[in-house]
């Protein structure tokens, strides 16, 4: 591995947010956006532009972007579903499209209610507008990784879904792993595949840490020089689709996997450790995030803090 520096998109305000019965105020979203901004994440995903009668936790997507305290440095995205979320997306002055579908048939039905051909039919419509307007598109793929329903998804499937986005001039497709179905021998095939047939496309990977194995995706990740990684803060989210779709891999947990590794982000580990407690405060529960309450591998603590050993 010869990897110097990575790239971490935060989704925590798009794909954490989604998942929670407790709305959020926009506010506090806006407050967290500000703090992920000053954190230093070079990309954060903010919201989508799907139907509020969809997903009533994402529907101040236009009141956030007006107010949010925008940075050179960071690229605003969101998730557009139709040509109609994206001329509301081009009013809002977003700076990066994000289309999606799933991998499955049976969970992109579920999802947005149509077939893949008709997503990537749709997703043309979508070009175009946003070609017109000089914003990029970024594709994802949901269910990349394996279907709730369908089981083991084809790795070539990825990569004919992937010549379809370049060829609607996308630079880049993201793996989605919906309901943490990833491991390291999956996550290799799928990049292979994609090298193959689209040789030189941008590939992102999104893993959830639904069964314990996904910063081992992310070590295989970087062990075949993929430089592009999703993840929210204290490991919230999850698709409210899909069946068992626990939360993403953790922000600070990779984060700080990444900076022991001499790896580079660019991103204040203290920052987001401190956005995960205060999201952690505004959700009311515990998050999975482990980090966050440890802290640092050489964090100092007092020896009066600690009692002795009855007997010592």
């Amino acid at each position: 591995m010869n990897i110097r520096e990575v790239k971490v998109t935060e989704v925590g305000p798009r794909d954490g947010f989604q998942s929670e019965k407790t709305i959020l105020k926009t506010e506090d979203k806006i407050d967290i956006i500000n703090n992920l901004i000053e954190a230093g994440f070079p990309r954060i995903e903010v919201s989508s532009f799907v139907s509020p009668k969809a997903i009533p936790q994402l529907a101040d997507a236009e009141s956030i972007l007006s107010k949010v305290n925008r940075s050179s440095k960071t690229t605003l995205a969101a998730l557009v579903p139709n040509s109609r979320g994206a001329l509301r997306a081009v009013e809002a002055k977003l700076d990066q499209i994000v289309v999606f579908l799933s991998a499955s048939e049976s969970h992109n039905k579920k999802n947005v209610n149509r077939s893949v051909d008709e997503s990537l039919q749709g997703f043309r419509e979508i070009a175009d507008i946003a070609g017109k307007n000089n914003i990029p598109i970024q594709g994802d793929i949901a269910t990349a990784f394996g279907c709730p329903f369908e089981g083991n998804i084809s790795p070539k499937k990825l990569a004919d879904i992937s010549k379809e986005y370049e060829q609607m001039g996308f630079k880049g497709v993201t793996l989605g792993d919906t309901t943490g179905m990833a491991t390291p021998v999956v996550v290799k095939d799928a990049i292979k595949s994609i090298r193959d047939k689209v040789p030189g496309f941008d590939i992102t990977l999104h893993f959830h840490n639904t069964r314990g194995v996904g910063l081992a995706n992310v070590m295989t990740g970087l062990n075949e020089g993929i430089t592009d990684y999703e993840s929210c803060f204290g490991g919230m989210g999850g698709c409210p689709f899909a069946p068992n779709a626990t939360g993403n891999i953790c922000s600070e947990d990779l984060i700080y996997l990444l900076h022991e590794m001499g790896i580079k982000t660019g991103i204040d580990l203290d920052k987001i450790i401190s956005v995960a407690k205060k999201v952690e405060n505004l959700v009311g529960h515990k998050l999975p995030g482990q980090v966050m309450r440890a802290g640092h591998r050489l964090l100092s603590y007092s020896m009066d803090e600690v009692p002795t050993a009855v007997g010592a």
